[in-house]
């Protein structure tokens, strides 16, 4: 047995102090008074001391491409992805994240195809990977969030057989074309493609976009059959980059409990209304606004129309975005929570094994202390293995 003695439990209502968290086997045994621990205090029984130190439920992370970037950290470079994966829980872990839903994008070749990871022959094999991960020693939970890209025509049938596989744990259903969604601004798509190459000229430029804005989509019936398949087997679907409240209709049609990213306040509220989980991103949060010039994390999360927080591509924001909004902001740091623990394990239907610090669920618990101004894990815990501890030095 584990015992985490006279932590500050963060839990869905408040934060708990003058209590412990008793683990057993990979499971949370009992949540006692710090009077009772020496009932318990017999056997084998490790306890660490968690004075001055929050307990969380780890983080759920339903959307980020992180691992895009570890496995292929140049454009035409790809690392071996057993490694890569590997790699990337051993950083993932020291943010905190205990569950995380790689996000794995599936454009055609020629779309975003900057880096060698997107192209669908190596998607298909780091789908394979990540599921092979859970099937040998690994230190996170580690599941697949299949971006599918609505122009990828030619791979719905490889998609259908991949959710009868159980392959995928989230599906979303994305559509980049310029002049709606993240790039409704086509000045901003212009200034997004240039930046990934310099040499683009502006004819160039309009050649691309008329060129996507013209080639051949997923029909109603098409998506509507994906989505009918994935809830069949248990697999949550999203929308992405929603921009009109006519997009929410498509969207609730097609049964999405997810909208990530919405693209302005007046969406995301609508979302909110529809019983749609709202996904902000925690690099958004640090920052004070988009990078696509979108909606501001920190006005949905405000105004109570952002539900969720992801790490989106840097994990590391997640836990500093939290502390971040309770001290600038002023809300309170067990409802920042909830976006990166429970609301994100309801979204994606695991919360009836993580996401909260509850007696019977899966032992996922970190260890927070602030350090040097900011928050740090400080020791985390996976079924009930501690996978990660770490301390400052204190040199004289």
């Amino acid at each position: 047995m584990i015992i985490l003695k006279n932590g500050k439990l963060i839990q869905k209502d408040g934060i708990l102090e003058g209590h412990s968290v008793l683990i057993k086997g990979d499971k949370i045994e009992k949540i006692v008074e710090n009077s009772q621990v020496d009932l318990f205090d017999q056997g084998e029984v490790t306890i660490i001391d968690c004075t001055d130190k929050f307990i969380s439920p780890g983080f759920i992370d339903i959307h980020s491409d992180y691992i895009e970037n570890i496995v292929s950290p140049r454009p035409i470079i790809m690392m071996d992805m057993n490694f890569s994966l590997r790699e990337t829980e051993r950083i993932l872990v020291t943010s905190g994240i205990t569950t995380m839903y790689h996000s794995i994008s599936l454009y055609p070749f020629e779309e975003f195809g900057r880096k060698a990871i997107r192209n669908p022959e190596n998607v298909y094999k780091l789908i394979d990977e990540i599921n092979k991960l859970d099937k040998e020693p690994h230190i996170i939970h580690n599941r697949v969030h299949l971006r599918y890209e609505i122009c990828s025509v030619e791979h719905k049938e490889e998609i259908k057989k991949l959710i009868e596989e159980g392959k995928i744990h989230l599906l979303s259903f994305m559509d980049h074309t310029p002049g709606q969604g993240q790039y409704k601004d086509l000045l901003v798509y212009s200034d997004t493609m240039v930046s990934y190459n310099d040499k683009l000229t502006e004819e160039e430029i309009k050649k691309d976009i008329d060129e996507k804005q013209k080639r051949k989509f997923l029909s109603m019936e098409e998506i509507l059959d994906l989505s009918d398949l994935a809830k069949k087997n248990k697999v949550t679907v999203a929308s992405h980059d929603d921009d009109t409240l006519e997009k929410l209709d498509f969207v609730t049609a097609i049964g999405a409990k997810i909208s990530e990213f919405p693209i302005n306040l007046e969406v995301a509220r609508k979302a909110t209304e529809k019983g749609l989980w709202t996904v902000c991103g925690a690099p958004n949060l640090l920052l004070g606004r988009s990078h696509s010039g979108n909606l501001s994390a920190r006005e949905g999360i405000l105004d109570g129309s952002l539900s969720v927080i992801s790490s989106d591509y840097y994990p590391s924001a997640m836990l500093v975005s939290l502390f971040k909004m309770h001290e600038d902001q002023g809300l309170p740091l067990h409802q920042m929570f909830k976006m990166v623990t429970s609301n994100p394990a309801q979204a994606v239907g695991i919360d009836h094994l993580v996401g909260s610090i509850e007696e019977g669920k899966q032992a996922d618990l970190l260890l927070i202390e602030k350090s040097n101004g900011y928050p740090a894990i400080k020791l985390a815990m996976v079924d009930g293995h501690i996978v990660f501890r770490t301390s400052y030095r204190h040199d004289n």
